[in-house]
């Protein structure tokens, strides 16, 4: 089949390799425009490096971007990681149309930020859809799903790298044979069982001690690597990665312990209380620095954690 790619970074560059190492003809890449001194895109530079056309546009429902696609007269078109607002008259003109990735169960998590949300609200499984864009985000008919489970320790970056990426890149592959041999069964999504969430950003991410320690051990995951859950420490803000968590067995192992304070140091990390329990932390940056050994971070025994950051 020919095809046209439209996505970006690492996965985008992925389903290129997957599709050309299978044998089917590339006609093209859309890429989102590069930010000037930054690194080049890994899609924009793989297709550059085949000597295929690569076609930077701010707007997809230009003219230009329309017509660019219609010159590479291709089957499908397959959406590979997009953030940009991809309209239906860009999307039906390959001559068997679009498909998308899109990494939750939909219609559940539809939305900027679909792998965090399940770890953060703590969930033991999610997955990956591919389906027909339409105008409504994320909302298009469904062509096939894969399930994927959210292990009790699982951080973002291990949910995507390891389980969702691999198997969302084999799912475009299959979906699009079952599109050009006409085989695809697509189904509407049930809107009765739809969510929608917004990107997790600065308030999403703030830890609250004073929360159970389920609820912040999960955001902990859940932003990491991005956002990054933080909390603060004098004044500054401190970001948290690699953690764990310890459930207190009795009233002892709390009693007399405020939110958010220090209570134990080690060789590699510091320890926290929240609400039923402890974070160990052991890996974590302050404020715009590099990411450090939880031991690194000169936290001492004793402090609390929280309260109010001085203005970025």
């Amino acid at each position: 089949m020919r095809i046209a790619i439209i996505g970006q970074q690492a996965f985008g560059k992925a389903v290129f390799d997957a599709f050309l190492a299978r044998g089917d003809s590339l006609a093209g890449v859309f890429v989102a425009p590069e930010t000037a001194g930054a690194k080049p895109d890994p899609l924009a530079a793989a297709a550059r490096d085949k000597k295929l056309p690569v076609f930077q546009t701010a707007r997809y429902g230009s003219a230009e971007a329309i017509d660019a696609l219609r010159g590479l007269e291709v089957d499908l078109a397959v959406m590979a990681y997009v953030l940009q607002f991809v309209p239906q008259t860009f999307c039906r003109v390959p001559r068997h149309g679009t498909i998308q990735f899109h990494p939750s169960l939909l219609p559940q998590h539809r939305g900027p930020s679909s792998i965090n949300w399940p770890v953060i609200l703590g969930k033991t499984h999610t997955g990956l859809t591919i389906f027909r864009p339409v105008d409504g985000l994320d909302e298009g008919p469904v062509i096939l799903q894969k399930q994927v489970p959210i292990g009790a320790d699982d951080t973002v970056a291990k949910l995507y790298f390891d389980k969702i990426f691999p198997l969302g890149v084999a799912a475009l592959l299959e979906a699009a044979d079952l599109v050009i041999s006409g085989k695809a069964q697509e189904r509407l999504q049930d809107e009765s069982e739809a969510s929608y969430e917004g990107w997790v950003r600065e308030a999403e991410s703030h830890i609250n001690w004073a929360n159970p320690v389920d609820i912040v051990y999960n955001l902990i995951r859940g932003c990491n690597p991005a956002p990054g859950a933080w909390t603060t420490q004098g004044g500054k803000r401190l970001y948290l990665f690699e953690s764990r968590k310890v459930v207190a067995r009795n009233f002892a192992q709390v009693k007399g312990l405020t939110p958010g304070q220090v209570v134990a140091t080690s060789t590699q990390s510091f320890t926290v209380h929240a609400q039923g329990g402890f974070i160990e932390v052991l890996r974590c940056r302050l404020e715009d620095g590099k990411k450090l050994p939880g031991s690194e971070a000169g936290i001492a025994v004793g402090s609390v954690l929280g309260g109010r950051p001085r203005p970025l």
